[in-house]
C-alpha cells in the first residue's frame, strides 16, 4: 500500500498560502511522487483565513476531497495559533511549522513544533506586495524540509518555473527557510 503524506497550510488572504501548496506540489511531482494541491477559501477578502491542502503519494492519489488530519500543518501567520486548535488537524504524530514572526509562541503541548522567523527572511529580501510581507517562499522551504520526501533542487526548479518576478529573492527565500527552520524554543 502506497504511503500518503498530507500537509494543511493555514495563513491569511493575501499571503501566498494556494501558491506554496502549488509550489510543494510541483516539487514532489519532479521528485518523482503523486501529488495535489487543493485550495479552500470562499469570497474571503485579503487577511481573512485561508487553508490549502497537500496529499502527496509515491502511487496514485484517489481522494480529492480536503484534507481534515494531516502529517504537517504549516501556518504562515502566528496570530491563527490562537483561532484555531491544531491539535485537531493533526494525525497521531504530525508535526506543525510555523511562522514564529520574531515572537513567543504559545504552541499546542505534545506536539513536535518547528518555527521559521519567516517573516524577517521576506523583509531581508524585499518581499513585499501592497505592504503584506511574502512569508510564503521562506514556508514552502521550510515546510517542505519537514516533509522531508523532496529535495531542494526540486523546490528550486519549481520556483524557477513558475514564479514570474523577483525569482532570484524567491529562490533565496525558500533557501533561507529550507536552512533555517529548527524546534520551537
Amino acid at each position: 500500500m502506497d504511503v500518503t503524506f498530507d500537509i494543511i497550510w493555514l495563513g491569511r488572504g493575501g499571503q501566498g498560502v494556494v501558491t506554496a501548496a502549488n509550489l510543494l506540489a510541483e516539487a514532489s511531482i519532479r521528485s518523482g511522487k503523486y501529488a495535489l494541491s487543493i485550495p479552500f477559501f470562499g469570497a474571503e477578502r485579503r487577511g481573512a483565513p485561508v487553508f490549502a491542502y497537500n496529499r502527496i503519494s509515491d502511487g496514485k492519489i484517489l481522494s480529492r476531497a480536503r484534507v481534515t488530519r494531516a502529517d504537517l500543518v504549516a501556518v504562515l501567520d502566528p496570530t491563527l495559533l490562537e483561532t484555531f486548535r491544531l491539535e485537531g488537524f493533526l494525525k497521531h504524530g504530525g508535526k506543525i511549522v510555523v511562522n514564529s514572526g520574531g515572537r513567543r509562541l504559545k504552541l499546542p503541548s505534545g506536539v513536535e513544533s518547528y518555527c521559521l522567523d519567516a517573516v524577517s527572511v521576506a523583509e531581508s529580501l524585499g518581499l513585499r506586495l501592497a505592504g503584506i510581507v511574502l512569508v510564503n517562499m521562506p514556508m514552502l522551504g521550510a515546510t517542505a524540509r519537514m516533509y522531508g520526501g523532496v529535495e531542494f533542487m526540486h523546490l528550486e526548479e519549481a520556483v524557477k518555473d513558475l514564479i514570474r518576478s523577483q525569482v532570484e529573492k524567491n529562490v533565496e527565500a525558500v533557501k533561507r527557510g529550507w536552512e533555517n527552520v529548527g524546534k520551537c524554543s
